[in-house]
């Protein structure tokens, strides 16, 4: 099976085990009800929603991807969003930086 954004369950419960929290700002996943702003959602680290895989698949809030939006990773992580809340390639999740390190 696949959920609506066409992520099979078994990579859907293997990347939500590894990533517990936003990928990018590190704030704990609320419900929408509570604050659509820090719920989660998926986020394509590479801008292509055809690569769905576990390097490319993360959860992030709802912030941080409606802020990146298309933007490649590099030029949004120099944003004013980002600099304001301290989000940079130094405190990005283990699977960010290494899309960074892979020249994103």
């Amino acid at each position: 099976m696949t959920n609506k954004w066409n992520i099979p369950d078994w990579l859907e419960h293997e990347v939500r085990e590894r990533d517990k929290v936003c990928v990018y700002c590190g704030v704990m996943f609320t419900p929408a009800q509570v604050s659509r702003r820090s719920a989660a959602s998926w986020e394509h680290i590479i801008n292509d929603a055809k690569i769905i895989t576990r390097e490319n698949i993360a959860p992030c809030c709802c912030g941080c991807n409606a802020s990146k939006g298309q933007k490649q990773l590099s030029v949004w992580l120099q944003s004013k969003y980002c600099l304001i809340r301290g989000i940079g390639p130094a405190t990005v999740a283990p699977i960010v930086k290494q899309a960074l390190d892979s020249g994103l």
